[in-house]
Order: C-alpha cells, then structure tokens, then sequence
C-alpha cells in the first residue's frame, strides 16, 4: 500500500500529462472493447453447440429473402420426415439486404404456433392475446423498440408495412429482441409475394445429432421440385448467409490489435518521460535506503495505474455506449445485435492491466540502469 501511495503521488504531481495519457489509454481501450464486443456478438451468432437443434430450410441458390420462396404447404411435408419435432413457416420482409446499420426486419408467422416454437419468448409490456386478435398487430423485439422508441400501441411503419405494437418482448436468441414478429398473411400480402409463399421455414429437430441426416432429407425430398431447397443449421445459415457483415467484423480484429499497440507505447513513452524528469529524486531514494529492486517496482506500480485507470475509463464507456445505443448489424435479412458482455468487460481489464505491466518494465529497468555516483552528478 506504502508504494501503491507513493505511486499515486507521483502520477498526480504532473496532472495535465497524466490526464492526457489516461484518456489516450482509455481511446485504444475503448476501441479494443468495442471491437471484443463485435468478434463476441459474432462468436455467439455463428459457433455451434450441443444444444443447437434448430435447420433453416430456404431456397436453393438465394439468399436475400426478397428472393427466396417456398411454397407454404412444404411445412406439412416437412412435418413428415422422421426426426422433426416442430416446423413453422416464416416471411421475412426487410428494408436494406445489404451489411448495414439498424435494420428493419418483420418476420410473418402463424400467430397461434409462435409460443409453441419458441416458449422462451417473453412479454415484458403489453399483451400477446391483443397480438393475436389484431391482424395488424405486431411483436416488437425489445432492442428494435430501443431503437425505435416504441411502446404497446403505437403505430409503426417501414418497407411499406404498417403495424400496430401490441407488445413489446425479449428472448434468450438475439435475434428475436431485433425483430418485429407479425401475422403470416398479414406480412404476405403487406410485402405482395402472395399468400401461401414464404421465405423459409425453421425446423427443429428432436437432437443435436440429427441435424445433418434431417437436413438431407429434407432437401432430397424437394430435389426434383420447382423450388428445391437449401437447409443448414441456422448458426451455420448465418455464417454462411451473412458473409459481407463476418468479413467486415472480422477486420476490425486490426483494429484491436492496432489499440493494444497504441496503448502499450504510449503508456512507456509516459513512464519514460517520469523516469527522466527525476534522475535525481530516484538518486537520493536510493541514497536513503531504497533498493533498485524497490524503484523498479515504483516505476511498475506507476504504469499499472496507467493502465487499469485508462482501461476502467474506456472499457466502462464502451460497455455503457453498446448498452445504450443498442446498435445492430444487418445482412441478407438477418440480424447481429452488438451486446457487451461481463466477460467481454473482464477481459478487457485484464489486457488494460497487463499492459500496463508490460510498457513499465523497459522504464523501471531504465530508472536504476545508471551507477548512484553518475545519477547524483546528472
């Protein structure tokens, strides 16, 4: 504690380039956090688990949904196939099918097989029997209603749909918190394809392990048809689907390496600078009894403030900025939502502290490199 004071004391002598190196610390972690929250989002989006039972059936060789259907009454054969516990049709309308920034996308199912599919579907304002009545009613996903600022009763339009929020909801999967659930043939002829077209079915399937053998035969069984299928499951859809939005996050991985640079030089260019503003401070310390060991271990104390200050400034600002900015990535109609984690945060720390470390130590072995009689006469 004696050195984590005399630390602290002799950052705040020099307030003006203290500050100015914190907030020079606490932009490249800003960025470095933003940037592990984006490659997090995509990790959650696109990696496979056990638990994943869930095949997106679409149409053969498309891909923005505006292009891809599928007869209605493929559901019921799809029902068939052995392994397929539950199947519900979707109409995907959306306002833009390239990589872009917030999204609008309505999603038309069958209003009464919705909470059957997804019982993780919660309300948190409004009524889903209201939802159910009107033809035009609308489940809002509570990140689009955010963004939007909608509440139960308000009207909402977009990509000529008009609609009328009657409950606002939030899931586990955040991509039904960045969508607009509507009724099916409600959506069909609001976005004229027709009713009894689709833009794709998502199927779940009784095990993990049966996802390859059913998503075969669901595409064997529709191979001679007019409109033969494509079916995967639905993280490998997105990764597949989204390519322009993976490609384009997973540059930004640059960026972050780019701030973790940053923010190591500049934290050992500033302890540099200490450490020759008081050659002779360090000189009579030794004097009166401190060891090299001891003025090393000042000199890293310093930069590990440095760094776990900046790091707490920058990583708080960049987890409060995605918290409330809610800010969502779209391509070929679906959905990446950009959501800071605990651990993205815990990470970040850590990178910010042992950085900080890191920039000290060429520092600290410059600070008791030079003979005590040299240092005395400097």
């Amino acid at each position: 504690m004696k050195f984590f004071s005399l630390a602290l004391k002799s950052l705040t002598r020099n307030k003006l380039r203290t500050l100015l190196t914190l907030l020079g610390v606490a932009a490249g972690m800003f960025l470095y956090a933003a940037v592990e929250t984006m490659q997090h989002s995509l990790a959650i989006a696109t990696q496979s688990n056990a638990n994943d039972t869930t095949l997106v059936v679409y149409r053969e060789n498309r891909f923005c949904p505006s292009t891809s259907r599928l007869p209605e009454h493929y559901g019921t054969t799809i029902r068939k196939i052995p392994g397929v516990r539950e199947v519900i049709p979707i109409q995907i309308t959306v306002n833009n099918c390239g990589a872009s920034l917030d999204v609008i996308t309505f999603r038309g199912i069958p209003p009464e097989e919705l909470k059957q599919y997804n019982p993780d579907l919660r309300i948190i304002e409004g009524n889903y029997d209201d939802f159910v009545a009107r033809t035009d009613g609308a489940l809002v996903g509570k990140q689009f209603a955010k963004r939007r600022g909608l509440k139960p009763g308000d009207k909402f339009e977009a990509v000529g749909v008009n609609v009328n929020v009657t409950a606002i909801i939030e899931s586990d999967s955040p991509q039904d918190n960045n969508v607009a659930y509507v009724h099916l043939p409600f959506l069909q002829q609001a976005s004229r394809v027709g009713l009894g077209i689709v833009t794709q079915f998502n199927v779940k399937v009784e095990s993990s392990d049966q996802l390859e053998s059913v998503s075969d035969a669901i595409d064997e069984t529709f191979k001679a048809d007019q409109q033969p299928t494509n079916t995967r499951p639905e993280k490998a859809f997105f990764a597949e689907t989204a390519k322009q939005m993976i490609e384009l996050i997973s540059f930004t991985r640059w960026l972050g390496l780019g701030a973790v640079a940053a923010v190591l030089g500049l934290v050992a260019n500033a302890l540099l600078l200490i450490v020759r503003g008081r050659v002779k401070e360090t000189a009579i310390l030794q004097t009166i009894g401190f060891s090299r060991m001891q003025i090393s271990w000042l000199v890293v104390m310093e930069g590990i403030l440095i760094g776990l200050l900046g790091g707490v400034l920058g990583v708080v600002s960049a987890f409060a900025f995605f918290h409330f900015k809610s800010f969502t990535l779209g391509n070929e109609g679906l959905t990446l939502a950009l959501v800071p984690t605990i651990d993205v945060l815990a990470k970040a720390l850590t990178i910010a502290l042992a950085l900080g470390m890191l920039a000290s130590l060429y520092p600290a072995w410059k600070a008791t490199s030079r003979p005590l009689i040299q240092t005395l006469n400097a």
